[in-house]
């Protein structure tokens, strides 16, 4: 059976993601498209130049909408990184202008390809955007995701690592609600080497607040350094793609509907090629069920205001 990704949008997570997906092996065929004809061709022939030294051969496919009715999976990239400078507050929404618009246009497009798979999106506001790309393209809500706080979670699980000494891989936890700043770490789910975090913070006054502002500014950290992100994102991308193709029904902390909230939003979820196939329930704390509400009804808003914002 042939795996099949399209890409939209080569910027630099577009076109990082089209890397991991190609020197990886994870697909047979993918179709990269982009408004920018010059830069999406050159990393076309940038990548089969590589083909010879790869351990898998991958199809390429350029600006070709109607490739994507048989796609597995296909992720938006669509962003434009640039409208992040001087942006004080570290607000995701300041993308909103530009990738509102774009993202209209190319969800129109998706649904016209007769796309059925399962859609990804990393463009940000994360959980706005994933709400119109289902809305846009009428897909069934289980299959259409946002990466979420996959990427979120993963940079708590830095922090915390760095804090104790050990591999990242030993802390298991999630970030749950917006791909913004209304987001938090549950650390009542948080466990390190088998212990809850917060036993372990009290035995060694780790002051968690502090490890949950790290993580929330992760990615303002790498921006401020380079003026662009790229590999944090595009390795969670490409996780969630791999785990819906090989059906690998694994729990991850992903922007997925719900219906109590009424809106996308992070929260651990079974993904597999189905998309989401199953809703994880946590046991939170009083006080993270109201973070959690809080931010749901801010992403509610704001989606609301910007459909109002296009005349639908």
């Amino acid at each position: 059976m042939t795996r099949k990704v399209g890409v939209i949008g080569m910027g630099h997570v577009g076109s990082t993601v089209a890397h991991y997906i190609i020197s990886g092996g994870f697909a047979d065929d993918i179709v990269l498209i982009d408004t920018n004809e010059l830069k999406v061709n050159s990393d076309a022939t940038d990548f089969t130049d590589a083909m010879a030294n790869l351990p898998a051969h991958t199809n390429i496919i350029i600006n070709d909408y109607d490739a994507l009715k048989d796609a597995d999976v296909v992720i938006s990239a669509v962003g434009n990184i640039s409208l992040q400078k001087d942006n004080p507050k570290h607000d995701r929404f300041v993308e909103l202008p530009f990738t509102k618009k774009a993202v209209k246009d190319v969800a129109a497009k998706i649904k016209a390809s007769g796309f059925n798979g399962i859609l990804i999106d990393i463009t940000n506001p994360c959980d706005v955007i994933t709400t119109m790309y289902q809305k846009y393209t009428g897909l069934p809500k289980k299959h259409v995701m946002g990466t979420g706080t996959l990427l979120d979670s993963s940079r708590m699980k830095r922090a915390v690592a760095q804090e104790l000494n050990i591999d990242p891989r030993s802390v298991d936890g999630y970030n749950l609600g917006e791909h913004g700043n209304s987001q938090f770490t549950a650390w009542s789910a948080v466990r390190v080497l088998g212990h809850p975090i917060t036993q372990v913070a009290k035995e060694r006054n780790i002051d968690l607040a502090e490890l949950d502002e790290i993580a929330k500014a992760g990615g303002y950290t790498v921006f401020h350094g380079k003026h662009y992100t790229n590999y944090g994102i595009a390795s969670a991308a490409v996780r969630l793609a791999a785990t819906i193709m090989s059906n690998a029904r694994t729990e991850l902390p992903v922007s997925n509907w719900h219906e109590e909230y009424h809106t996308y939003l992070s929260y651990p979820a079974i993904v597999g090629r189905d998309g989401i196939e199953e809703q994880v329930h946590l046991d939170l704390t009083d006080e993270e069920k109201e973070k959690l509400a809080e931010s749901a009804k801010y992403i509610r808003t704001r989606f609301e205001d910007t459909v109002a914002s296009l005349g639908d």
